[in-house]
């Protein structure tokens, strides 16, 4: 396929698939202006994530950027990626596995009436069988697209998030029942009794700071098991150049936590629309040891979700029993299928097996489920 192909449909609105990285690359104002006017649009949609992640993790010839302008305006964008899996032609969303929300990214203005036009640019478009988009949360624009699919289309469960009211952390453990909120408090009590300083870390600094982060992050799973891919250097080189771009642009923020003087802790947080998400912390064994991480670092990103004016704190894929004390709300995202020809039946119905069998396992053996989730 060469560089850009397009096909004009009516009313004006033009799709084109972008299939080189220089290409995506020339993207970043179009795609910033896209981003600002679509609610349903996450972080890890935006542009400083998705340009990172190609450039780091892409493999060339595989991608397919589809975009769809009217009267040369661009209203939509579908970020994918070409795979080949189960004998069928896999669009997947890029930003891959290290994105705990995939979608696509449209326009507020365009309705359903734009999500049609789409849904016929993209059926019109050569080479792929199925789209595969498995993180889309409740509210994304691919699960809108599902709904007026002409095909067949199948939605999986998919991860589940956590998340907290964006308030205060007094009004949250007000909230809590009362012999757990005691219990809370009495580690916030001793936070309090800690020479803790937090600092708020520019673009200028994510570079370091990422580096101590990733650091920090192994040093904390020391002698314990750790997603794997968060070693890479491949993953660092990522949230570095990721970090850089968000936090520049308001996606995200980084923060570096000091007891005396000494830095003990990191933490990279993305900015939602209509959420703040903490995506990955690192913390030296010895801090650890002084104090509740996890309550430091959730007053911290409530203050934030306070403060930014964000309803919603979400502690993103993973529900692991330590996060039960504070009583969150589950969220599940969805596993979103589009598809076109036998070959996507088919695709389908072995997705569906193995999403039956991962349940069946999650009931029989829960504790085996547990330490897999504490891993990722």
């Amino acid at each position: 396929m060469t560089g850009t192909t397009s096909r004009t449909s009516r009313a004006r609105l033009a799709v084109q698939v972008i299939t080189k990285g220089e290409d995506l690359a020339a993207l970043s104002a179009e795609w910033a202006d896209l981003y600002a006017r679509s609610s349903a649009a996450t972080p890890f949609q935006s542009y400083g994530w998705l340009c990172s992640w190609w450039r780091v993790y892409g493999v060339s010839g595989r991608l397919r950027v589809f975009l769809a302008r009217r009267d040369g305006r661009l209203v939509a964008a579908a970020p994918f990626r070409l795979e080949h899996r189960m004998g069928c032609r896999v669009l997947t969303p890029v930003g891959g596995e290290q994105s705990d929300f995939t979608d696509i990214v449209v326009d507020d203005a365009e309705d359903d009436a734009g999500l049609l036009e789409l849904r016929a640019g993209l059926l019109a478009q050569p080479g792929w069988d199925v789209i595969d988009v498995p993180e889309a949360r409740p509210g994304a624009a691919i699960r809108r697209l599902a709904e007026l699919w002409d095909g067949r289309s199948w939605t999986l469960p998919a991860s589940t998030c956590l998340q907290l009211p964006g308030r205060p952390v007094d009004q949250v453990l007000a909230g809590l029942k009362a012999s757990r909120a005691r219990r809370l408090r009495s580690a916030l009590r001793k936070l309090d009794t800690l020479d803790l300083s937090v600092t708020p870390v520019g673009a200028d600094r994510a570079e370091h700071t990422m580096a101590e982060l990733v650091r920090l992050h192994a040093l904390q799973w020391e002698s314990r098991p750790i997603n794997t891919h968060h070693t890479h250097p491949r993953f660092r080189e990522h949230l570095t150049r990721a970090a850089q771009s968000m936090v520049a642009d308001g996606h995200a923020a980084l923060a570096e936590f000091r007891i005396g003087g000494r830095l003990l802790a990191c933490d990279f947080t993305v900015i939602g629309k209509d959420f703040v998400g903490g995506y990955l912390y690192g913390a030296h064994p010895d801090l650890r040891a002084e104090a509740d991480v996890l309550m430091m670092l959730l007053r911290q990103n409530l203050t934030m979700a306070h403060r930014l004016g964000k309803p919603v704190l979400s502690l993103l894929r993973g529900d692991e029993p330590y996060k039960a004390k504070w009583e969150c709300e589950a969220v599940a995202n969805q596993r979103v299928l589009l598809g076109r020809g036998v070959r996507a039946a088919a695709y389908a119905a072995t997705a569906r097996m193995r999403a039956a069998g991962r349940d069946l396992v999650k009931r029989r053996c829960p504790r085996l489920v547990q330490k897999v989730a504490s891993w990722r």
